[in-house]
């Protein structure tokens, strides 16, 4: 778990607060302890507060630029598939200062542009600030399980991990939104695209922003393709189901020699999809 934060202003010749980020993120630094940054490109900040994953190494400090400083990434996440997209890049020519999956989803930005979302693998919420386009983006996985609140008014966007971090901005009104009160006392949450704040939303999942001094667009680039298949029995999608789900885990999430603590209650349904895939033996199950 990482967080992210940052700050767009509309008018290209004002200057992001740097104080209003440092605030924004002191706020979040429970979700990275390890490691903090902030960058300001005049009416652009981005702040991150890192917890370190996969990268140990100073050389996944973010926010993180391409070579030429063009492009700047805040990321919080995991990208199960960067080493095969990292792997693609260098035989495109693309070389890697660091072992992060943050610098592959960078280059694999700079490599694809908007169409980069649709290759990653992985749980995310990330911000790219293009001093190219002047453009920024706003991401967030395809299910939603990275949060990513917003709020924005007619002079910035300001955005962040967390919606107590958006707040750290006095001028904000803490105003309940009434019908996200009455869905969460319905359904014990609230969905997106609400928040239990007026002007302040979430990021819906497989959904990105583009901001610029134009305003803001918000596209959709995955939606859950559901088309049942009422002449398949029951028995074999569960088989599939645990195939599958078996295979994803150990081979995408996992890496070789990882010793997983499940309690006792999972542990049984974990070792039956682990034993049915044939990766299994990269797994050491323990019970606790």
């Amino acid at each position: 778990m990482c967080g992210i934060a940052g700050i767009f202003e509309f008018d290209p010749a004002a200057r992001a607060d740097a104080d209003l980020l440092r605030r924004m993120t002191e706020l979040i630094a429970h979700r990275g302890p390890d490691d903090w940054g902030h960058v300001v490109h005049g009416n652009v900040a981005l702040g991150h507060r890192r917890l370190s994953i996969i990268d140990l190494s100073p050389g996944g400090h973010q926010p993180m630029s391409s070579e030429d400083g063009s492009v700047w990434i805040t990321y919080n996440g995991e990208c199960y598939n960067y080493p095969e997209l990292a792997a693609r890049l260098r035989a495109l020519g693309h070389r890697f200062r660091s072992n992060s999956d943050t610098e592959v989803i960078l280059h694999l930005y700079l490599e694809r542009g908007e169409r980069f979302l649709e290759e990653i693998d992985g749980m995310f919420a990330l911000a790219i600030w293009d001093e190219r386009k002047q453009m920024l983006r706003l991401a967030r996985d395809r299910i939603g399980i990275k949060p990513l609140y917003y709020y924005t008014d007619d002079r910035r966007l300001l955005f962040a991990s967390e919606m107590k971090a958006i707040l750290a901005d006095d001028r904000i009104t803490m105003d309940i939104d009434t019908v996200a009160l009455a869905h969460y006392f319905n359904l014990l949450s609230i969905p997106d695209p609400r928040s239990i704040l007026k002007g302040i939303r979430k990021l819906s999942p497989g959904h990105y922003l583009t901001v610029s001094r134009r305003g803001i667009e918000e596209h959709c680039y995955w939606r859950l393709d559901v088309q049942p298949e009422n002449s398949t029995r029951f028995e074999a999608v569960c088989g599939e189901f645990r195939e599958r789900f078996g295979a994803a885990l150990v081979a995408g999430r996992l890496k070789p020699a990882i010793h997983v603590v499940l309690p006792l209650e999972q542990a049984a349904e974990a070792h039956r999809m682990m034993k049915a895939s044939e990766h299994f033996g990269k797994i050491v199950l323990r019970v606790s």
